[in-house]
């Protein structure tokens, strides 16, 4: 089957949430979820082909609380994943295992979007294994989607070290049933995704052989990255692609604050951006259009969305710096009713990642004063105490880097680590807390200079570009050269 283009654009916005609950400042709260699904639709974004009845759904029941021994602890719930054996040479000559692990989506996105395993597998002989998140999709506790984010309780249970270890679990489980014990297992993960796999192979290196952890910002936690490196990007991104552009969009945001300044001003801001409700304030326009330039940003590969925003602002013919952005919003989203504040009913991944960026997931993101957006410095003050007033619980901004690792990371994994391959887009915001240089032998970075947000774990197509195809083919050369010490070591240890 083939599922609807709506989850691939779910996934597309979604990752951006990463940001959405990472940005604060005294003035102005963590900025909105982005909303640009009528344009990616037809951006003709790179979607797997059909999967026939290749696939093969599971569910394992899996336990609630992985690291107590209270009675409630032992509550289970039933976490869901995907088998593909196509390509599988089979646990008698232990056949790699290629194993996606989900992130804050449900996992038909997943199936949709990651073509890399669907790609290569073939190459390799490997099973390929998609798992979801707990608390997203059908992986859902407490019986429903509603009991399970109830309150702060219920959603105390939804973090990455219980995301990783549910992972270890299915892992074990379907290499005991498979009798594949000494089949090596390729994690696999784009942006959150990302992260959870470089940990899973530093927490169960017994586990995984190897990870890709493709966009993922590890170094985005503890200031270990400057704050305002994220928007600092984009700015780069859009100055170099137009400079009357960059300038526009510059000038725009104290345009928009002298008009909602006026007792009309908001009357008529909501009637040049056509909003789908009249605007209750300026800041939620400017966060809107915040967003469309973020996505743009970091999405800009295969469709050069930032180059499509830039050309509807450079060729609108007019001195109206608002007409010249309102142009922007519709070729970015397409020609529609309304733009702006659509309704848009909290969705199952907006509501968990909310409540993961509120405990452990602290991103310091802020806007700095040299780009195009308002300073918005980030404080963590202000972040904690929003979170509070949300839950009744205070985020713990240096567990990350507390039970990961982060600072002095290099220095650190160069003897602790290995097998472990960080791909970065250059022209991906998130990129700026991602891991850019070599830090040994075995764990390599590899980045592309034009390449976006998890570009290299997207289905190849004809139109891939040179350098995109070369990133790919350094991966999957990483990944073989692992595979072949592997069994050399193997067949060594097991001649005893």
């Amino acid at each position: 089957m083939i599922f609807a283009m709506d989850s691939l654009v779910e996934w597309l916005l979604f990752l951006v949430v990463f940001l959405s609950i990472s940005i604060s400042s005294s003035s102005a709260g963590p900025i909105g979820i982005p909303r640009g699904a009528a344009v990616l639709k037809k951006h003709h974004l790179p979607l797997k082909r059909a999967f026939s009845g290749d696939l093969h759904t599971y569910f394992y029941t899996q336990t609630l609380d992985h690291f107590n021994y209270k009675p409630e602890s032992y509550a289970t719930f039933q976490q869901r994943y995907v088998i593909n054996y196509k390509y599988w040479g089979g646990g008698a000559v232990s056949a790699p295992i290629f194993v996606c692990l989900g992130a804050e989506q449900a996992l038909e996105t997943d199936l949709q979007t990651i073509g890399f395993l669907d790609d290569n597998a073939a190459r390799f002989n490997a099973l390929i294994v998609y798992i979801e998140h707990r608390y997203y999709g059908k992986s859902v506790p407490f019986g429903s989607r509603e009991e399970a984010f109830r309150n702060a309780y219920r959603m105390g249970y939804l973090n990455s070290a219980q995301a990783l270890a549910d992972y270890a679990e299915i892992i074990a489980d379907i290499k005991n049933n498979l009798q594949a014990s000494h089949s090596p297992v390729i994690v696999i993960g784009a942006s959150y995704g990302g992260m959870l796999a470089s940990w899973f192979r530093l927490k169960y290196p017994h586990l995984a052989l190897g990870a890709l952890a493709s966009s993922a910002p590890v170094l985005y936690f503890d200031n270990i990255t400057p704050s305002d490196a994220f928007y600092s990007i984009i700015t780069k991104s859009f100055r170099e692609t137009s400079e009357s552009c960059y300038q526009t969009i510059r000038r725009s945001w104290s345009v928009i604050d002298s008009y909602a300044s006026q007792p009309w001003g908001l009357s008529v801001l909501s009637s040049k951006f056509r909003t789908c409700y009249p605007l209750n304030s300026a800041s939620e326009l400017k966060k809107e259009l915040e967003s469309i330039y973020v996505v743009a940003s970091q999405f800009n590969q295969p469709a050069y969305l930032v180059n499509r925003v830039c050309a509807a602002i450079d060729e609108t013919q007019t001195d109206d710096i608002l007409f010249k952005i309102f142009a922007a919003v519709v070729a970015f989203n397409g020609n529609n009713r309304c733009y702006i504040n659509p309704p848009n009913p909290e969705s199952q991944t907006v509501t968990g990642w909310k409540w993961q960026t509120c405990s452990e997931m602290v991103m310091p993101i802020g806007v700095g004063e040299n780009t195009m957006f308002q300073p918005n410095p980030f404080d963590l003050n202000t972040f904690i105490n929003d979170c509070i007033r949300t839950y009744g619980v205070a985020p713990r901004p240096h567990w990350i880097t507390s039970y990961y690792g982060g600072n002095d990371f290099n220095f650190i994994l160069q003897k602790f680590g290995s097998n472990i391959i960080f791909s970065n887009g250059l022209r991906d915001p998130f990129s700026a807390g991602g891991v850019l240089e070599h830090i040994s032998k075995s764990i390599r970075a590899v980045t592309t200079t034009y390449g976006s947000h998890c570009l290299d774990l997207f289905p190849k197509s004809d139109n891939d570009p040179e350098w995109l195809t070369k990133q790919r083919n350094i991966e999957l050369r990483i990944i073989k050269g692992w595979l072949v010490t592997y069994y050399a070591d193997l067949k060594a240890f097991q001649k005893g």
